[in-house]
């Protein structure tokens, strides 16, 4: 059964860093070797806020450091769950130029999307048992290592062939920083405070999408598509630095995986098994679908169809990206701990179908013809209720895996990146004239994610029973 709501380390009597979301008291550390605090006996002690057990009595100048340690590991682990949308995003206001510029059909274009995506998906399955066996600083300094080396690459690929090989490298590297970052907030939390952690982490890696877009519309101003990967090759270095200099051991040996592929493939085979995992995966990976697909067709539907310049894209992408973050924030301050995160879950797919329909008739002519601004607008609410959906499929799954969150965290992101990966061709196929292929993909997953949700979660046999109140 899933935990109850709140940090491990309050149940185990392990400092917690108060810089988790949700924590008004003064921040105590993360357990594992992030930060661990030493106590001087004869020094004042902090009192425990009401509610929280007494933390070894902490000194004044522990919990300072404390609440240094615990704000850089939450930046830090904001910059490897903002790669993805880095990568992605900051690349999407050039898809147009690079078909130009390399004479390749947009559909072969968009794979270069596709093999990011895949090599994302298919890395984490490695990355996650790896980190279950070894830690995970290791696997991700390798990780992050071999992602700038491909990034570096990618700006100087002659063909489309090419390009679409590195970015396939690019996701399969890049795979480290997404895995490990779950796996170390569930190191870490558990519970209502996993899905609060969560949250911050959407807001701050949600500045990605915002600024990424932005950024690749200034570069394309000064020089092609190929600037681009320099700026990224160059946010990878400084990442992977930060990553070596700040972000410390969170898996003790005594609780590290000794066995070999085969105990690896056991114990994903066993999370496969659960039913309720499984749902939450498969949820999650088709509200992901629902999203990616906007990401892979709104550069050609926002430019092409609807004629915007790449400027203004970026400035709708943001402004959407804005209202995820919102909404996620919402999600973290205001709803968990006080509503069942199954019912905050089942509105933001309820959203999610609305606007995807919306989008459909739309697009398929039924209010007639119709500009950018209704467009933008319903894809602003699709986007804005992705901000309740993916952070709660992800600890609703994560609360049911107590010893294997990086096996558990690749499976996570790796159903999410196989079916985006799977979606994104699909939204081209009718070619760069028409926008109803993104909404009839949308439609599909939102409509498949809400019937997974209800056939395999199940939520109402679980009333009652769930961490935070279920």
């Amino acid at each position: 059964m899933p935990d109850s709501g709140g940090s491990r380390a309050q149940r185990e009597h392990i400092p917690t860093s108060g810089t988790g979301p949700g924590s008004d008291s003064a921040p105590l550390t993360p357990h594992g070797d992030a930060g661990a605090l030493s106590v001087d006996p004869g020094a004042p002690q902090v009192t425990a806020p009401a509610g929280l057990p007494a933390a070894g009595g902490l000194t004044a100048p522990a919990v300072k450091a404390a609440r240094r340690t615990g704000f850089l590991v939450t930046m830090v682990l904001g910059g490897l769950t903002a790669l993805p949308p880095l990568s992605m995003d900051m690349y999407l206001p050039a898809l147009p130029a690079v078909t130009d510029s390399l004479a390749a059909p947009a559909a072969t274009i968009q794979l270069t999307l596709t093999a990011c995506l895949a090599g994302m998906a298919l890395g984490q399955l490695v990355v996650g048992p790896m980190s279950d066996r070894w830690g995970r600083r290791r696997p991700l300094l390798l990780g992050m290592v071999v992602y700038v080396i491909a990034t570096a690459i990618c700006a100087l690929a002659p063909s489309a062939e090419l390009l679409i090989g590195f970015r396939l490298l690019q996701g399969l590297a890049g795979a480290a920083g997404i895995v490990i970052a779950r796996a170390v907030v569930r190191d870490l939390y558990d519970g209502v405070e996993m899905a609060r952690f969560f949250s911050t982490l959407m807001l701050i890696s949600g500045v990605a999408p915002i600024i990424a877009p932005l950024i690749g519309g200034q570069v394309m101003r000064f020089t092609d598509w190929r600037g681009i990967f320099v700026v990224l090759t160059g946010v990878g270095i400084v990442l992977t630095l930060v990553v070596w200099k700040w972000l410390h051991e969170t898996l003790p040996p005594g609780s590290r995986h000794t066995g070999g592929v085969g105990e690896a493939l056991r114990t994903m085979r066993g999370l496969l098994a659960d039913r309720v995992f499984a749902g939450y995966m498969i949820t999650g990976g088709l509200a992901f679908a629902v999203l990616f697909a906007y990401i892979s067709a709104s550069p050609f539907v926002v430019q092409e169809i609807y004629g915007a310049s790449p400027q203004t894209f970026s400035l709708l992408f943001g402004l959407n990206s804005i209202g995820l973050i919102a909404v996620g924030q919402i999600n973290g301050k205001l709803l968990v701990g006080r509503i069942s995160l199954d019912k905050v879950l089942g509105f933001g797919l309820a959203v999610i179908v609305l606007a995807a329909v919306a989008l459909l008739l739309m697009t398929t002519g039924v209010f007639g013809e119709v500009g950018l601004v209704p467009i933008a607008a319903g894809l602003f609410v699709l986007m804005s209720a992705m901000g309740v959906a993916m952070p709660n499929t992800n600890a609703q799954a994560l609360m049911r895996t107590k010893h294997a969150a990086g096996s558990a965290s690749a499976l996570l992101g790796t159903s999410s990146f196989l079916i985006g990966a799977i979606a994104s061709p699909l939204v081209g196929i009718a070619g760069e004239d028409t926008a109803v292929p993104m909404a009839v993909v949308q439609v599909v997953c939102a409509v498949a994610a809400v019937g997974c949700f209800l056939g395999l979660c199940r939520p109402w046999q679980r009333a009652g029973r769930e961490a935070g109140g279920l």
